[in-house]
């Protein structure tokens, strides 16, 4: 497992915080001024049979305003802080009395933009623990110095980001633990103007219970909320250069044998319980979430006619499983369903070698791939989708082993088809191999085996609830 934490990821969350900024950049440089104001002393109990008391406090909002009249070089930056407080007092001097809580920074709106070629850091967000600690590590924010400081940068972020999750606080008589907050907003000394006008808005929420509705936006809670920084975490990793083995395209992707990642999709209230209703997430993809559906949509031919088509994909020919996908099963959905899939860009030319699911993800979809493509709205996952559906150890080993279904989600138990086909032949495509245990074959597109629609939803789709699980799937909003 790769640990991107070495600490407990700490879940901060500015309910009431951040209000507004508005930033009016002249001919100079920009440069930003802080003001106290907004709501204060938030004080919410929470009580158990005995009289161990938790409580929680947020300070006042913060306003920062950027005037005209402080922009200039070498000015300096300015910052507005404020923090979140749990204190907790246990029923007598002899109690230990234990206790989690979470805090998070909820972004409601931000429109800021980078200015500069290298992207320097516009917004830095710092946090302090309650030990007086520097944070230095908060999910996948990175860490960057502008304008002399240090922090996470947060000029692009929306949505939700955890400070501290299932933060423990543990009292024999009142124990108080502060998380300070500060937001910079860096001088550059260079021209800034592209952000005049430009604003975000956040919250500072600190509660007992883990955020589970009013989630937002979809990949941003993925990857911002559910991925901890400590791959494995919630079933998920983190492909980056660091990891081993991975596909090293900053994906985030569900591993292992049964990961919380349903969600409903075609369907609302109870009908969200049915399984032909549910899909379950690949991962994100350059901010977008990659569902396959969680059963089987039927047996189908990838390509029934073997002479003069085969398993040919070309801008003038297209195989029977592309009609099956954008044609047949698209079109069983209604439009508000449709309109939440996006249009995507599919490698569809193929390969050849089944090897390691690093190796087969060059060849079919990274570095080495030189088929063609095809923009479509439904395909099917690929091969490198299923072989990083194991459990890492499987990742340096042959999908066409035998029993590579183990501890692999996305086995279904079936003779199922991949989306690739092999370039030496006309005939064959990759198939799941259930005979096999799940390890991975080739064969005629002429032959009928499951079909599980897989597609990304759009980059704005977001979700109201949910947790994940079959019985408590996430829940799409729609419109």
């Amino acid at each position: 497992m790769n640990v991107k934490n070495e600490k407990k990821v700490l879940v901060l969350s500015f309910l009431g915080v951040i209000t507004f900024i508005a930033v009016v950049v002249g001919a100079t440089y920009a440069y930003f001024t802080a003001q106290g104001g907004g709501t204060g002393n938030i004080n919410v109990s929470a009580g158990t049979a005995t009289t161990d008391n938790l409580s929680f406090q947020v300070g006042s909002a913060i306003s920062l305003t950027a005037n005209q009249e402080d922009f200039g070089s070498g000015a300096g930056n300015k910052s507005g802080g404020t923090y979140a407080r749990a204190t907790l007092t246990a029923n007598n001097a002899t109690n230990n009395a234990t206790r989690n809580y979470y805090v998070y920074l909820d972004i409601t709106s931000n429109n800021f933009e980078y200015t500069t070629v290298d992207e320097q850091a516009e917004l830095l967000l710092k946090v302090t623990d309650p030990d007086g600690t520097e944070v230095t590590t908060l999910g996948n924010l990175d860490r960057k110095t502008s304008g002399g400081e240090t922090g996470f940068d947060i000029t692009t972020s929306q949505g939700l980001i955890t400070i501290a999750d299932n933060y423990e606080i543990t009292s024999t008589g009142t124990v108080t633990q502060d998380w300070q907050i500060e937001v910079i907003f860096a001088n550059l000394d260079s021209d800034q103007n592209a952000n005049t006008g430009k604003s975000l808005s956040a919250n500072l929420i600190i509660q007992e219970e883990p955020m589970v509705t009013s989630l937002g936006n979809f990949a941003e809670y993925i990857t911002q909320t559910l991925y901890t920084g400590t791959d494995g975490d919630n079933g998920l990793y983190y492909h980056d250069a660091d990891l081993a083995n991975g596909a090293q395209d900053n994906s985030y992707r569900y591993s292992g044998a049964n990961p919380n990642n349903y969600v409903c999709f075609g369907a609302t209230g109870a009908d969200c319980q049915e399984a032909d209703n549910q899909y379950r997430i690949i991962g994100v993809f350059n901010n977008q979430v990659k569902l396959i559906k969680a059963t089987s949509y039927g047996n189908y031919a990838w390509e029934s006619d073997l002479v003069t088509q085969g398993n040919i994909w070309d801008a003038s020919t297209k195989p029977d499983i592309y009609t099956t996908l954008n044609e047949t099963y698209y079109n069983i959905l209604g439009s508000e369903w449709q309109n939440l899939i996006a249009e995507t860009t599919w490698q569809v030319g193929g390969f050849n070698i089944i090897n390691t699911a690093k190796a087969i993800y060059d060849d079919e979809v990274g570095i080495n791939q030189t088929g063609y493509e095809e923009t479509m709205k439904i395909g099917l996952m690929y091969v490198s989708d299923y072989g990083y559906g194991a459990s890492p150890e499987k990742w340096t080993t042959a999908l066409s082993e035998d029993n590579y279904g183990t501890d692999n989600w996305l086995y279904l138990g079936d003779y199922e088809w991949l989306l690739s086909r092999t370039m030496d032949f006309t005939d064959p495509a990759f198939f799941v191999d259930s005979g096999r245990g799940g390890g991975v074959s080739i064969g005629g597109v002429g032959s009928t085996n499951a079909v599980r629609p897989s597609f990304s939803l759009t980059s704005t789709a977001t979700i109201s609830g949910g947790t994940g699980t079959s019985t408590d799937p996430f829940v799409l909003n729609l419109g």
